[in-house]
C-alpha cells in the first residue's frame, strides 16, 4: 500500500471515529440551531472531519525511522517558487505535470477544502479563510521544523515559507469557490424557524433511539476501559486482568445509571433531548412514568444482557418487541406505547411538562 493511500485510509478511519463520538452532540446542536437534522449538512460535516485528519496525515506522515532519517532543509525565500515555475517552463515536456508545478498545485488543492468548509458550514468569508489557512499552515510547518515538537532531533521535512503562501492561497480559493453554493445552504447562523414545531415521525424517533444506543454504548465502553486501566496500573502491576467482569459490570452500571439520572431529572432520555421529543405519561401514575420511560428505553438492553441465565435470554425478545412497537405506531413511540404514552415535539404549543397528563389537547393531536 502506497503512503498516499495509507494516509487517506488513516484520515477516513480517524474522521469516522471522531464522527461516532461527536454524533449525538451534532444531532442535538442541529435540532437547536436548524430545527432538524439535514442529511446534506451531516455529510458535509463528516467530510470536514475526514479532511481535518487528512491535513495531518498528508503533511506529517509517514514518520521516519529516528535512527536513519536525515535532517531536512529550510526555505526562507518567500518567492523561491517563482524560479521553480520558470525552470518548469523551460524544461521539455508538459508544463502541468512538472514536479515543481504539481507541488504548487497540490499545496493549493490541499487547503482549498478548508476555505470551502469555513464558508459553507461556518458562514465565514475570505478574510477568515485567509487567517485560518495561514494559521493552520504556520502550525503545520512549525511542527515539521521542530521535528514534531521535539520527538525528532531536527526537521524531517522541509520547512518552506512558500508552502505557507500556497496553502493560504488554497484556502482563499476554496472560500471563493463556495460562493457557487446557494446562499440558503451556506452559513452557520441559527435558522429563523429553529423553534417551530416539526412533525413527529418514525424516522425522527428512530434517530433519537440511535442517539441513545450510540451514546450509551460509548459511555459503557469508556467506563469499562477506565476501570480496566485502574485495575491494570493502579491496583495491579501493569498486567491486564484476565477476567474483565468487573470492568464490564462497572461500565453497564455507569452507563445505565447516567441514563437513569437524565430521565429522572428531565423525563426524557438523552436521545429524546437530542431530537427534541417528549412523552406523555399514558395510563401510569406520575411517580412511575419516568422510571418506566427509563426501563423501556435503551437502558433495558444492557441491563437484561448483564443478568445471569436464564434472564439474559430476555434481551432478544426485548429488542424484537421494541422493533415491533416502533413499526406499529406511525410516530415510532416504541415500548412506551404499551402504557399509552404519546410522543410530542417539545417545541409544540402545548407546554405541559412530560408525563403530566394522559391525553393530548386536540390541537396537538
Amino acid at each position: 500500500m502506497s503512503d498516499e493511500v495509507r494516509n487517506g485510509v488513516l484520515a477516513v478511519l480517524a474522521g469516522g471515529a471522531a464522527g461516532v463520538v461527536l454524533f449525538v452532540p451534532f444531532v442535538a446542536l442541529s435540532y437547536r440551531r436548524r430545527g432538524r437534522l439535514s442529511t446534506a449538512r451531516m455529510l458535509l460535516w463528516a467530510a470536514a472531519l475526514v479532511y481535518f485528519w487528512a491535513i495531518w496525515t498528508y503533511t506529517l506522515l509517514p514518520l521516519p525511522d529516528p535512527t536513519t532519517f536525515r535532517c531536512a532543509g529550510v526555505n526562507l525565500d518567500l518567492w523561491a517558487f517563482v524560479g521553480d515555475v520558470r525552470g518548469a517552463a523551460r524544461r521539455p515536456g508538459p508544463f502541468i505535470t512538472d514536479p515543481a508545478i504539481l507541488q504548487l498545485l497540490l499545496n493549493v488543492v490541499l487547503f482549498a477544502p478548508l476555505g470551502f468548509f469555513l464558508r459553507v458550514l461556518g458562514g465565514r468569508g475570505v478574510i477568515v479563510a485567509f487567517l485560518v489557512g495561514l494559521g493552520v499552515s504556520v502550525f503545520v510547518e512549525t511542527t515539521q521544523l521542530t521535528g514534531d515538537w521535539g520527538i525528532y532531533d531536527c526537521a524531517y521535512r522541509v520547512f518552506d515559507v512558500d508552502d505557507m503562501l500556497t496553502n493560504t492561497v488554497g484556502a482563499v480559493c476554496g472560500s471563493l469557490l463556495a460562493l457557487a453554493v446557494p446562499a440558503r445552504h451556506r452559513g452557520g447562523e441559527r435558522s429563523a424557524d429553529a423553534d417551530a414545531p416539526r412533525p413527529v415521525t418514525r424516522r425522527r424517533r428512530v434517530l433519537g433511539m440511535l442517539c441513545d444506543a450510540l451514546g450509551l454504548t460509548l459511555v459503557i465502553g469508556a467506563a469499562g476501559v477506565a476501570v480496566q486501566l485502574f485495575q491494570t496500573f493502579v491496583v495491579g502491576d501493569g498486567t491486564p486482568p484476565l477476567d474483565g467482569t468487573m470492568a464490564s459490570v462497572a461500565g453497564v452500571a455507569v452507563g445505565t445509571g447516567t441514563w437513569l439520572i437524565v430521565v429522572l431529572a428531565t423525563g426524557r432520555s438523552v436521545g429524546d433531548l437530542a431530537v427534541r421529543l417528549r412523552f406523555t405519561r399514558g395510563v401510569l401514575p406520575a411517580p412511575l412514568a419516568r422510571p418506566a420511560r427509563w426501563i423501556t428505553g435503551v437502558s433495558g438492553y444492557p441491563l437484561l444482557d448483564a443478568l445471569p441465565d436464564p434472564w439474559s435470554a430476555l434481551t432478544l425478545p426485548f429488542v424484537l418487541a421494541t422493533v415491533v412497537m416502533v413499526l406499529v405506531f406511525a410516530d415510532g413511540r416504541g415500548l412506551p406505547g404499551i402504557y399509552g404514552a404519546r410522543v410530542l415535539d417539545d417545541r409544540a404549543a402545548d407546554t405541559t411538562p412530560p408525563f403530566d397528563r394522559d391525553r393530548l389537547p386536540p390541537a396537538a393531536e
